[in-house]
């Protein structure tokens, strides 16, 4: 690498964590100014408190890496510019081509760090983030309890009208278990409880009816302790549970949820796809940054920085709608992922050309 390559590599990396660093303090700081009431209400450990703290800086810093990204390359070209650093490389010999090169190392790095962060160090402090918000900041169920319907094999199917988490009863439950198409037998019970010591159920007014082919046979018992083939965490996974998982978890993950019939389904998804969205935004931020801001401008570097929040806002708002759009309706998971990059791709494709000339 030349020195044109050091010099440049070394700003874009400098000015991007710089960046993360000023910024991540200012997230603490406004969040702890939010939550401190809730936190000294419930007597949280000063330990857990710094757990959930160090979880959120991870948790904060994925949120907003398109934001910070694209601001710092925005800050240092702009810089390079009002210098008249950038028309002496030009007016060298050097192409433009060759002028982003080290831009594009220096993306390579960032996306590498942001793909290794989305895989496998985000999940571990999404999880630790979430149970401490839901466990002592927020009021929200963290599980879906009503109407629960689960396939939990090939051959078997649950229903339960409502579940209570806390004391990890259900009501009006139901297994049908098929073979192919055919109804074998059928389980009911108006009430089912989690016993956690042995891992097993127990069912109140259970009846239990096997399909013949002209007369069913049917039992009843005011209650029964059985065995099932799922637990609880299968029965009400918490909602941000493919938040904490790593990919190869997630995929292992979203196969069994996609068998089961989950209405969460595309919720799962979303996050599986982000995981590889987020590294390519790097590089299409980047030339989008470079070529708005190379340019001197009679505004300076408040014009570049005005203009960069714009764009970087507009691909924050799509990135969340289409995300809540895909969880929320029959919408591809995998075209509301990728359309904010596919729009700004294109846009930076134009912008580029534009630059070149």
């Amino acid at each position: 690498m030349k020195i044109l390559d050091w010099y440049i590599l070394k700003r874009y990396l400098f000015t991007f964590f710089m960046l993360l660093l000023l910024f991540i303090p200012i997230g603490i700081t406004v969040n702890l100014a939010e939550k401190i009431d809730s936190i000294l209400e419930h007597q949280v450990p000063f330990a857990d408190v710094a757990s959930y703290y160090f979880d959120f800086t991870i948790y904060f810093a994925t949120l907003l890496f398109p934001l910070f990204l694209f601001l710092s390359v925005i800050w240092f070209t702009s810089k390079l510019a009002n210098n008249t650093e950038v028309v002496a490389f030009l007016s060298s010999g050097v192409s433009f081509s060759r002028f982003l090169r080290p831009y594009m190392i220096g993306a390579s790095i960032v996306a590498t760090f942001a793909l290794m962060l989305g895989m496998y160090w985000t999940p571990l402090a999404s999880k630790g983030f979430n149970e401490f918000t839901y466990k002592y900041l927020s009021n929200r169920k963290v599980v879906d309890t009503q109407k629960i319907y689960r396939q939990i094999n090939d051959n078997e199917y649950i229903y339960v009208s409502n579940f209570d988490v806390s004391t990890k009863r259900g009501n009006n439950f139901t297994l049908e278990h098929f073979n192919g198409n055919v109804l074998e037998y059928k389980i009911h019970a108006s009430s089912i409880r989690y016993i956690e010591k042995d891992s097993s159920y127990l069912l109140t007014n259970y009846n239990y009816r096997v399909i013949g082919a002209e007369d069913d046979e049917i039992s009843f018992k005011r209650q029964k302790d059985t065995l099932f083939s799922f637990d609880l965490e299968d029965l009400t996974p918490p909602k941000y549970v493919a938040e904490t998982l790593t990919y190869n978890e997630l995929t292992r993950f979203i196969a069994r949820e996609e068998v089961r019939g989950s209405s969460n389904i595309n919720r799962y998804k979303v996050v599986l796809y982000k995981k590889w969205s987020l590294p390519v935004s790097v590089f299409i931020l980047t030339i989008i940054a470079v070529a708005v801001s190379s340019i001197k401008r009679r505004g300076g570097m408040g014009v570049n920085l005005a203009f960069g929040i714009v764009i970087v806002m507009i691909y924050v708002f799509f990135d969340k709608v289409f995300g809540v759009m895909a969880a929320q309706s029959d919408f591809s998971p995998l075209l509301a992922v990728w359309f904010p990059n596919i729009v700004f791709g294109g846009l930076a494709i134009y912008l580029l050309y534009n630059a070149k000339r």
